[in-house]
């Protein structure tokens, strides 16, 4: 939301919520039913090409959110070394509003135009040069100096500090703007469009083509990451003029009063407005690889190694749909998820991609808490896969390259989360210290390490004495609470003869004196009860 919001700011649809693509129905429907009805010969392709193609659009901005978010966790490249905060996340879900805005406005003029005009031709050359000729002129001019007068106090206040309020961008940042902005925006993109049909010699190419290359070069803009190749401007150097970089337009976030342009720098340079160190953080963030990142990656203090549960549990990483991302797993399988349902046949064929493509592990998430900084790493493996004993070793061999590579990169604490733990598969972590004997210089830790350091350092300084009762051996958290105590020197007792045998197995020979069998510990003036239920 913009500091002072100004009129229309807000969508039309927002009392829908979630709801809102409904507002698209009753026009797909139509379509639909028109084609069909429809003799081949007079069959209006346009009209029916309409919803799939905003279909396209949001599978193609998907596809662009994941890959930023899994290159922005990894760090390759990164242009602002910073992590996105889950506010912004919050604020840009609802990037798909411009398409279902496009999409009424390409309905509403579909049925008004008349049908000589609605009937397009699949290429035309001409109409496609004309398309690139306008856009390069008109629209990249106008563009650059409604830019700029988006950046006076007035306006920037009540509209266009929305979009600045994200300043690491992902390329979905590209579209977070009020509702005015959008319509100030689509008027400037049907320039082309417009004009190709008002000449006749407009395709369906070129209209497809055109706001693709708007969609693709929005997205690429606001990545977090660079990947243009500097090998392009060597082999064609006025190519500088005609594309900016994602590095070119991170510097507009950060700077504010430079680097305007839409696409194309050439405005910038013609009107003195060209950040003078483009050229040196675009170099820069493309050598943020190779031993650099390696370097990068060893800042990292924690990481999390969790794994996958079902196939639709690919759609609950960061790197998947955040609308799923924040919600519990569970929220899967309620009615509100029913495209889930369709989406089944993707998600298959997803889950085999990832099984094949990751034979290792791989980061889902970078975040900084305070000065810790933490990752989420993925096991690439199922529930369903971790039940089957022949499946075991494979999967311990994961985890275990896994705890390698993060002692390798100087992570200091690595947990193991959910299956990923267990006495079936690892003896709770246990076989991979076996197997590293004085090498690993990473704790490794799992749920049950956790909440006995929760446990161990709630207890008061001076406590020197603790009585164990409850479900003691039988209790992953009770063996790791005994066993910290015994080697901070406190002693320890339990009032049961098997538990005692049992914790003694599980202590270290040098802390084994401070475990001790009692009946009654009356005889000390300070005893802490710890209870394991």
């Amino acid at each position: 939301m913009a500091s002072k919001p100004g009129i229309l700011t807000e969508w039309p649809w927002k009392p829908l919520g979630s709801y809102k693509h409904v507002v698209l129905a009753p026009w797909a429907m139509h379509s639909i039913y028109c084609f069909i009805g429809s003799r081949k010969s007079e069959r209006d392709y346009a009209y029916f090409l309409i919803f799939p193609f905003l279909l396209l659009r949001m599978l193609h901005d998907q596809i662009w959110i994941s890959l930023s978010r899994y290159r922005t966790a990894k760090r390759n490249n990164r242009i602002v070394d910073k992590a996105i905060e889950f506010d912004q996340v919050d604020r840009e879900r609802n990037w798909d509003d411009q398409i279902v805005f496009n999409g009424l406005i390409f309905y509403i003029v579909r049925m008004l135009i008349p049908p000589s005009y609605s009937n397009l031709r699949f290429w035309r050359s001409d109409g496609v040069i004309l398309t690139i000729l306008v856009h390069m002129g008109p629209v990249e001019f106008l563009y650059y100096w409604f830019h700029r007068a988006l950046h006076h106090h007035y306006l920037y206040s009540r509209y266009h500090s929305h979009h600045h309020s994200s300043v690491v961008t992902e390329p979905i940042t590209s579209v977070i703007h009020p509702f005015a902005e959008h319509i100030v925006y689509f008027l400037l993109f049907a320039i082309p469009l417009v004009t190709t049909m008002v000449l006749k010699n407009a395709s369906i190419a070129s209209f497809v083509g055109y706001i693709i290359y708007v969609d693709f070069m929005n997205n690429m803009g606001h990545c977090n990451f660079e990947f243009i190749p500097m090998w392009l401007f060597t082999v064609f150097p006025p190519l500088k003029f005609l594309m900016y970089t994602p590095s070119y337009h991170s510097l507009h976030h950060t700077q504010f009063r430079t680097n305007y342009s839409l696409f194309m720098p050439i405005y910038d340079y013609i009107y003195g407005t060209i950040d003078r160190s483009s050229d040196s953080v675009y170099e820069k963030s493309l050598k943020r690889s190779g031993e650099e990142e390696e370097e990068s990656a060893d800042d990292v203090d924690v990481v999390h190694l969790t794994h996958l549960t079902t196939p639709e549990s690919i759609y609950h990483l960061r790197i998947g749909f955040a609308s799923l991302a924040s919600k519990p797993h569970r929220y899967t399988y309620t009615l509100s998820q029913w495209y889930l349902q369709l989406l089944w046949p993707f998600t298959a064929s997803c889950s085999v991609l990832v099984s094949w493509i990751y034979g290792r592990t791989f980061v889902s998430e970078s975040n900084t808490l305070d000065k810790l900084k933490l990752q989420t790493w993925v096991v690439p493996r199922y529930i369903v896969q971790y039940n089957l004993p022949w499946r075991r070793e494979a999967i311990n061999s994961l985890i275990e390259e896994a705890i390698l590579e993060a002692d390798a990169k100087g992570v200091k604490v690595i947990s193991l989360g959910l299956l990923n733990q267990g006495e079936e598969l690892n003896r709770n972590g246990e076989i991979y210290l076996e197997r590293q004997p004085n090498k690993l210089k990473i704790k490794v830790v799992d749920g049950s390490s956790l909440a006995a350091a929760v446990v161990v350092n709630s207890l008061p300084k001076t406590t020197a004495h603790v009585l164990l009762r409850g479900t003691v051996t039988a209790n992953k958290v009770a063996n790791a609470v005994a066993s910290s105590l015994c080697q901070m020197g406190i002693k320890v007792a339990t009032i049961c003869k098997d538990d005692y045998e049992k914790l003694k197995l599980r202590i270290p020979v040098e802390a084994q004196h401070n475990l001790v069998l009692s009946t009654s510990y009356a005889a000390h003036k300070t005893v802490t009860m710890v209870t394991i239920l």
